[in-house]
């Protein structure tokens, strides 16, 4: 039996039951892959070519680097600088665009979002199965010789400045037993999620707020609940924290709470696994978000 997949969506200014008429000339989207994949690979030229189908909307995946191997190894923060170069040399997205992204790849999406600056404006967010408040181990993983190297990486300690330097995933591993080491050493998620005392970013919480965004949520990243802004309570591996319970949302770093309050976003249900998503979830969460101008 298939699992159960929880989907959020999150829609800033407009209503929460807002019906997005079909553009007869939609905007271009963009989607960012996960780790372990590349925008050559057969799955995710299908995946772009059913979303510029079924949306009527021109799309393509943006590679960074090599793709697979740049994935593991280059950090997110370089990863976000060269997708920042990209969608700026980009004519077509002058006007604005959507923004698709894969697991990993929300973190560069997002990271473009809230960073990029001078960069052309995104428009609606579909963000699929994607670590925003960390994950508690790196996601799973093959016994490839670069996923071996990745562990044997991560077990020479994680937040030390080696391993952040090296190793995409590093991050936003956020460890519930070590947040003195996560605040401490960890140079991307902290930042990005204005976690860090005396150094919120107010642009931050301004840029992210003006989306449309969809949020998926699956079976694979640790927690499940990452992907809606949940994580493990600080200090414990036992007790998980819906988003409502989390300082970013009762401090509104990013301002999930007061979209919340403003009853801008819903939560539902969707049959699938990580990145799993059926044709039809696609046209009735994903497809109306593209076809939108």
């Amino acid at each position: 039996m298939a699992a159960k997949v929880l989907v959020a969506i999150f829609v800033i200014f407009a209503s929460m039951f807002t019906v997005f008429p079909a553009s007869t000339n939609p905007l271009p989207f963009v989607l960012f892959h996960g780790i372990a994949d590349e925008c050559s690979s057969a799955r995710l030229q299908n995946f772009t070519a059913t979303l510029r189908k079924w949306s009527g909307a021109q799309g393509s995946c943006i590679e960074i680097g090599n793709g697979f191997m740049d994935s593991f190894f280059m950090p997110i923060e370089k990863q976000i600088e060269v997708a920042c170069k990209k969608v700026k040399s980009m004519k077509e997205l002058s006007a604005g665009y959507n923004l698709v992204a894969e697991s990993q790849g929300n973190m560069v999406g997002r990271g473009l979002i809230q960073t990029c600056d001078g960069g052309p404006p995104v428009k609606n967010y579909i963000a699929l199965a994607g670590p925003h408040a960390g994950v508690a181990s790196p996601p799973l993983c093959n016994e490839t010789q670069t996923c071996v190297l990745e562990a044997n990486l991560i077990r020479l300690g994680v937040y030390t400045k080696f391993v952040q330097e090296r190793l995409a995933p590093a991050g936003y591993i956020k460890i519930p037993t070590d947040i003195e080491g996560y605040m401490k050493g960890c140079v991307f998620l902290p930042r990005l999620n204005n976690e860090i005392s005396g150094q919120k970013n107010s642009l931050f919480k301004k840029r992210f707020s003006r989306l449309q965004n969809l949020f998926e949520q699956d079976q694979t990243l640790i927690p499940r609940e990452t992907s809606w802004f949940g994580h493990y309570e600080d200090g414990s591996w036992n007790k998980i924290l819906p988003v409502q319970q989390t300082k970013l949302y009762t401090e509104d770093r990013i301002g999930l709470r007061t979209l919340d309050k403003a009853g801008k976003v819903k939560f539902i249900n969707v049959t699938g696994d990580h990145l799993q998503i059926s044709f039809s979830d696609l046209q009735k969460h994903v497809f109306p978000y593209l076809r939108a101008n």
